[in-house]
């Protein structure tokens, strides 16, 4: 187990360490100029040497890289100054010389528009993108299984056409065409119906009760993001519990004369569940990313909101974390699914 879990995190290092040349690539061919972003109105010459030599970019390439990666590394080598403990904030673990080995939160430097650390940005919104993401996978995993079991149980009916045909439908459309659709229909025109509005946020500032969470704000972004996983769940469990359901011990509890529901809860659904498990994962993550133009379209405060607006300002530090941070959860999430897969299956491991 250990050499597996081991064999796991190198892949999941690598891959960052890929996105990581990626992003740092990316960010070296985009139009615009850091140094004159930075500078603002005091754009003189010594003030842009200072932040020329601040960011590295007076290095070539492969040590402008190498130096990107010690700055976002957790365990990193840096000059023993005041100035670099204020700034990376770490706790010193040896000294060499002048330089020491340290240990810090990564850093992934200051936002260009308000110098605040990137860290910060990312934390103070990660909240609503992960009640935005959990709220979707939610909705999608419980109507996706409960679909999933009643198209199963009639197939071939007008129940499991139906049903198909809107999981098809459900695939196809694009999330953000979908979030348009929902939110003009009731968060707009059905409003006085639904009492559902077009924008909101997770939390509400009122004059008397001060800050207040209002989840009705959450269902229309989290429909239109959970529409997607909803339907391959769907599809899932429908397959798969066609197939549980015509092995032969389905058959011989059948015939013992257990209730057709206990037959489904304790036989069927547990065996069918494995596939939908996958589906779960993999979705989970993918709706981290997902989100980014869900929440742009609600004004949902979240990540996605966040990382579309430093787009449009060229704020390269906010675009570069936030797509290292979801590469993190991208792997972080897979390990912990393999790792769950290897303790429900042994035969993985091999």
């Amino acid at each position: 187990m250990i050499s597996f879990l081991l064999n796991r995190l190198v892949h999941g290092l690598v891959i960052l360490l890929g996105v990581v040349v990626a992003v740092f690539l990316l960010f070296n061919v985009l139009p615009g100029d850091p140094v004159a972003l930075l500078a603002g109105q005091r754009n003189d010459l010594a003030t842009r040497e200072a932040l020329t030599a601040e960011l590295g970019l007076d290095k070539p390439l492969p040590a402008q890289l190498l130096y990107y990666v010690n700055d976002i590394s957790p365990v990193s080598v840096h000059e023993a100054t005041v100035a670099n403990q204020e700034k990376y904030q770490y706790h010193s673990l040896l000294k060499i010389s002048k330089k020491e080995v340290v240990l810090k939160v990564p850093y992934l430097r200051r936002s260009f528009q308000s110098n605040k650390r990137v860290t910060e940005i990312l934390l103070d919104h990660l909240t609503g993108t992960l009640w935005l993401a959990g709220a979707s996978m939610l909705l999608a995993t419980i109507f996706g299984i409960l679909f999933g079991i009643m198209a199963s149980l009639k197939p071939h009916t007008w129940l499991d056409h139906l049903l198909i045909t809107t999981s098809v439908l459900g695939i196809s459309v694009p999330s953000f065409v979908a979030a348009i659709l929902i939110a003009l229909t009731f968060g707009f025109y059905w409003s006085g119906f639904t009492g559902l509005k077009l924008t909101g946020q997770l939390y509400e500032i009122d004059a008397f009760a001060g800050k207040k969470l209002v989840l009705q704000n959450l269902i229309l972004p989290a429909v239109a993001l959970g529409i997607r996983p909803l339907a391959v769940i769907t599809q899932l469990t429908r397959s798969s519990m066609i197939e549980v359901l015509a092995q032969d011990y389905i058959r011989t509890a059948r015939a013992k004369g257990l209730n057709n529901y206990l037959v489904i809860k304790r036989h069927g659904l547990k065996n069918a569940l494995n596939p939908v498990i996958t589906a779960v994962s993999g979705w989970l993550a993918s709706l981290m990313a997902g989100a980014f133009f869900i929440e742009y379209i609600f004004n949902w405060k979240g990540i996605g909101a966040v990382t579309i607006n430093a787009v449009q300002n060229l704020d390269f530090p906010v675009v570069m974390g936030a797509t290292l941070f979801i590469a993190f959860l991208f792997v972080l999430i897979n390990i912990a699914v393999d790792m769950l897969y290897a303790l429900i299956d042994p035969r993985v491991k091999l």
